[in-house]
């Protein structure tokens, strides 16, 4: 099934960061127009943020006209941020130029975060000791009984709590 990252988990950190005034750059692994997911543009997965974006030219023309993973250098940023969407469990999870940059991010003590399916780029980030980086780490993430409840356990790559759990994370979720 196509996939990519999902609107509103985008737009609405998006507009936080953008409305304290934060200095915002998009990048994504091949650069230009990163892959929506089609279903976060449906009629009900639609918010306040998703309708915003979907007005904003400057928004969607920095999503459209991303930067390249690769050319982002850690020195000229304070934070970073992942969206989730389905995508990262292709794209994030493998990506060593995602890789790098998390784990510079987090070496020079920058914050980094990841919402729903966005920690799937940490499962092959490792430590300054060589272990998994979310070895230990309290982490959450999209759960199984959620990838259940979309029918989509045979479709992804691996199941991101499993994955997470697998490599020494602290995983803990809401009720089933």
């Amino acid at each position: 099934e196509k996939t990519g990252f999902w609107i509103d988990e985008f737009a609405t950190p998006y507009y936080v960061f953008a409305d304290a005034h934060a200095e915002i750059t998009i990048a994504s692994p091949s650069g230009g127009q990163p892959p929506v997911d089609p279903k976060s543009e449906t009629e009900d997965a639609q918010s306040t943020s998703t309708k915003r974006y979907s007005n904003d030219t400057i928004a969607r023309e920095k999503v459209a006209h991303s930067l390249k993973l690769s050319d982002v250098r850690t020195s000229d940023y304070d934070a970073v941020f992942y969206p989730g969407g389905h995508g990262p469990l292709w794209d994030l999870a493998t990506d060593k130029d995602s890789i790098r940059l998390i784990e510079e991010f987090y070496h020079h003590q920058k914050p980094i975060a990841f919402v729903c399916h966005a920690p799937a780029a940490l499962v092959n980030v490792k430590a300054k000791n060589g272990e998994p980086f979310v070895k230990g780490k309290e982490l959450t993430s999209f759960s199984n009984t959620e990838e259940a409840a979309v029918k989509l356990t045979k479709v992804v790559p691996f199941l991101l709590e499993d994955e997470l759990t697998k490599h020494g994370a602290r995983y803990s979720k809401g009720y089933d």
